[in-house]
């Protein structure tokens, strides 16, 4: 989940609690280009405040027009479509072909207030829940689910998925793991820097972040996991690197991965295996870490790594 729509649904919360106005615009189908996908969450409190966006663009100001207007005052759940004419794609500043269809649903009472906080309360436990609304009544209700899945907009029925953010704990506060903390926070992942050395904490010229002191198994186990997390150890010192590997190869963490040569990858994998890690596990060690691209310097390594990330993250492998 990104940091926006967890603003969208905590706004919605306190809304709902105070007993104000508002209504759930949800992305739900998306023909030809646009900006933010299906499952990208706005809310709007009239008459002229929003949280979160559908478009960047004029979407928003006209569906909150329509909204201040009274156009949708039955309260009933609507299907809106926008950027059906390219007059209209104009208009609204969508890109050329764009055409969003957005579900409204207003939020107004207490049984919102109790699917609101059960979605809430599951991504602060890091646990993936799904939304499921009536289309016509706008009733909803939360169930857990073993894993994500993507939006279903069905004939009666509006699923939707919402997991944690990927969290990815770096082992290391070197100058490598400032140049993945950058990019990877600008993919919104969720990023912690683990190290257990004062004076590596010390020098960290990275964005500002947590900085951990625990002993890196420690930190596996407390902040890594889960399915939505990352492990990548970026030392080079293998009294900390397989600390941290000897927990997240045999964690729920999806990906593991550690900085080295293919010989220093050889030799890691031997001392695990004598450490007693299991073979399938040491199996999922991506290592050497990243794509290989002939990368040389931190960040071009760190582009590397962010590279594997999303392409087992979009196409599996």
């Amino acid at each position: 989940m990104q940091t926006q729509d967890y603003a969208v649904l905590s706004a919605a919360l306190q809304a709902v609690r105070a007993g104000q106005e508002c209504w759930l615009a949800t992305v739900v189908a998306v023909h030809g280009s646009s900006p933010r996908p299906p499952g990208s969450l706005a809310l709007f409190l009239p008459p002229s405040s929003q949280v979160g966006s559908l478009s960047g663009g004029c979407v928003e100001e006209e569906l909150l027009a329509s909204l201040v207007q009274g156009e949708f005052s039955d309260g009933a759940p609507q299907v809106l479509q926008y950027g059906v004419s390219a007059e209209e794609n104009a208009r609204l500043g969508l890109p050329c072909g764009g055409h969003l269809t957005v579900f409204l649903q207003s939020l107004s009472s207490e049984k919102d207030l109790v699917w609101l906080e059960a979605i809430r309360n599951s991504l602060d436990a890091r646990k993936v829940s799904q939304r499921l609304v009536d289309r016509l009544s706008g009733d909803t209700t939360v169930r857990q689910a073993p894993r994500y899945c993507e939006l279903d907009f069905g004939e009666s029925r509006l699923t939707q998925s919402f997991g944690p953010r990927q969290r990815m704990l770096l082992i290391g506060a070197g100058q490598l793991a400032a140049s993945v903390a950058e990019l990877a926070l600008g993919l919104d992942y969720d990023v912690l820097v683990c190290d257990p050395r004062d004076d590596a904490r010390a020098g960290w010229r990275g964005p500002a972040l947590p900085l951990l002191s625990d002993m890196p198994d420690d930190a596996v186990r407390a902040h890594a996991d889960d399915p939505e997390s990352v492990v990548i150890t970026l030392t080079h010192d293998p009294r900390i690197d397989d600390m941290a590997l000897m927990e997240a190869l045999e964690s729920k963490a999806w990906y593991v991965g550690a900085l080295g040569s293919v010989r220093t990858t050889e030799q890691r994998k031997e001392r695990l295996s004598a450490l007693g890690v299991p073979q399938n596990c040491i199996d999922r060690l991506h290592a050497p870490v990243g794509l290989d691209i002939g990368s040389k310097t931190p960040p071009e390594i760190a582009v590397s790594i962010i590279a594997q990330l999303i392409r087992l993250r979009r196409r599996g492998g």
